[in-house]
């Protein structure tokens, strides 16, 4: 079951950005440019030893890239198994801040309180609000008054200044979990080892990661599976564009309010090859803003707005009526976070339509001549860190607290973690817990995942359909995926070069292009004045201090 916070929209929206951190948060020690090298990343990584605590109902699928499915749940493991003996603390007390996107909960809540009891230490949860968390915590982190475990998450590395907070004032846990010595954790041993390179600076390891997959993608185009399928429309119909096009020309009735597509770009440019940020081609470096594809795929995006399929408010730019608009069935086919297939979107959409069903159109290549394909994202994008002041002892107090909480999904310290206490926080109505009033102001509100968590699985308790559709749309999908250039490289660049690496004129103008409000002429021309900004002086430095050092990460 995972966590329905808004966080995890969030997550998938980022999920394609770079792991890049450049000189410009705290004033800290000089700067170490580069990324990790191939032998100290491996001596840096914690052993894999996969958890057999709980057996799934549907088995996870291994693609060719290495992608791996998470492993679907269709009822809530029974027995609650303990995998933890005892108590984790020594009666130490910390202080935590991680990011939350809802109300915060009261200090020593009753929660709270059963937590810290579990956990044999005192906690002091202080969550701060996730939507503007990076500006509460860069100011912490400048007065060098981090608490004793935080919250990063990787997609604001460059303006935390994660790279120069790293052994200045966040702890080193390579020698506490590299190689075999996570094994004193099992339940840490169990994260995958590409959560765990997320993690890694400088060769060394200091993260602990949290929502760990290795189905990392940014998203894909999601349809009304209920409606089209009526219509005798199947994924498999759809192998190209065209094919697109054609639907939009279909399912389109602007007379009876109903337009094919919500917006898709994000989402569809993949269909053209267009990277996260870099492709490698004779073994030299073209950035994505280079790409003649990109091109070529606002130009069909581009014709998409002017066709008439695309919703007005989804040109208007009025995003955060998406989904209403796809549960009312006024769009039939939208772009989205997969993350967002869960139990939370049936509710929403069969309170709308009681037919409601959402399924998901498989990775196409834009001409359909050769199979698609997504790009990877990293393994995990939520990573705490502990403060570089702590003792040994209280690391490893600490670390023993993070195997308790990365307890896998359904057993007894999941249950408490993620529900609370039972009869107090939760009861168990067929065999699923369900939140008392207490569990929806104390526990809903979820902070302690933030600093370790297992690897997330498919579940929605009641909604078994969900879970089959999703799992079987992942596992005919796990072959497409593969690692985009430098994927999963934590890379440390000066500020300056970080700012080239961006531009926000480039991204305004690829947003009014498939709006329809600027040509794919306008959007060049800001490419060209990009470019002479400063692409060859960006190319050179990641071609010289990353790709010749250390490879494509690939």
């Amino acid at each position: 079951m995972k966590p329905e916070l808004n966080r995890r929209s969030f997550i998938g929206a980022a999920a394609m950005a770079p792991l890049l951190a450049a000189c410009g948060g705290a004033p800290q020690q000089k700067q170490k440019v580069g990324t990790n090298t191939k032998t100290g990343l491996q001596a840096a990584l914690p052993s894999y030893v996969p958890s057999t605590s709980v057996k799934a109902d549907i088995a996870s699928v291994t693609g060719s890239g290495g992608a791996v499915t998470e492993p679907g749940f269709l009822s809530y493991p029974s027995g609650g198994i303990a995998t933890v003996q005892g108590v984790p603390g020594k009666g130490g007390s910390y202080t935590a801040v991680t990011p939350l996107w809802g109300t915060v909960p009261p200090p020593n809540n009753s929660f709270y309180q059963a937590m810290n009891k579990a956990l044999g230490a005192t906690l002091t949860m202080k969550p701060a609000d996730g939507n503007n968390y990076d500006t509460i915590v860069t100011p912490m982190a400048a007065a060098k008054k981090l608490p004793d475990w935080i919250q990063l998450p990787n997609w604001w590395n460059a303006k935390f200044g994660t790279d120069r907070l790293v052994g200045t004032q966040l702890a080193d846990l390579t020698p506490y979990l590299a190689g075999d010595k996570v094994k004193k954790y099992p339940n840490l041993a169990a994260i995958p080892t590409g959560a765990w390179q997320a993690c890694v600076w400088g060769d060394k390891l200091y993260g602990i990661p949290s929502f760990s997959t290795n189905f990392s993608v940014p998203g894909y185009i999601a349809y009304r599976r209920d409606i089209l399928e009526a219509k005798g429309i199947t994924p498999d119909q759809v192998k190209s564009v065209e094919d697109y096009m054609n639907l939009g020309k279909e399912l389109t009735d602007a007379k009876r309010g109903v337009w094919a597509f919500d917006d898709v770009f994000t989402y569809m440019g993949f269909a053209w090859d267009i990277p996260p940020n870099w492709k490698v081609e004779g073994g030299k470096l073209i950035h994505k803003y280079e790409l003649p594809q990109l091109l070529e795929a606002l130009d069909w995006h581009y014709k998409l707005a002017k066709s008439g399929y695309l919703h007005p408010d989804a040109i208007a730019g009025r995003n955060a009526d998406g989904n209403a608009r796809f549960y009312a069935g006024k769009v039939l086919i939208a772009g989205g976070g997969a993350g967002g297939w869960n139990l939370s979107d049936h509710e929403s959409g069969v309170a709308a339509d009681k037919n409601y069903r959402r399924g998901g159109f498989d990775y196409i290549s834009h001409d359909g001549k050769s199979p698609g394909h997504m790009f990877m994202g990293e393994g995990a994008r939520i990573i705490s860190y502990l403060n570089i002041n702590l003792k040994p002892e209280q690391i490893e107090e600490c670390l023993a607290i993070a195997n308790y909480l990365a307890a896998p999904y359904g057993s007894a310290e999941y249950t408490l973690v993620n529900f609370g206490a039972e009869g107090v926080h939760h009861t168990m109505k067929d065999g699923v817990p369900t939140a008392t009033e207490d569990g929806k102001k104390f526990v809903q509100a979820s902070t302690f995942p933030f600093l370790a968590s297992p690897p997330l699985v498919i579940s929605n308790p009641g909604a078994d359909q969900v879970t089959q559709d999703y799992a079987a749309w992942q596992a005919k999908n796990v072959n497409a995926l593969i690692k985009p250039v430098f994927w999963n490289m934590n890379i440390s660049m000066p500020q300056q070069i970080s700012l080239l690496n961006t531009s926000q004129a480039i991204d305004d103008a690829i947003k009014d292009c498939y709006h329809g409000k600027k040509t794919v002429a306008e959007v060049q021309s800001v490419i060209d004045s990009w470019k002479k900004g400063g692409l060859d002086r960006l190319k050179g430095w990641m071609t010289e201090n990353v790709l010749n050092k250390y490879g494509t990460g690939q």
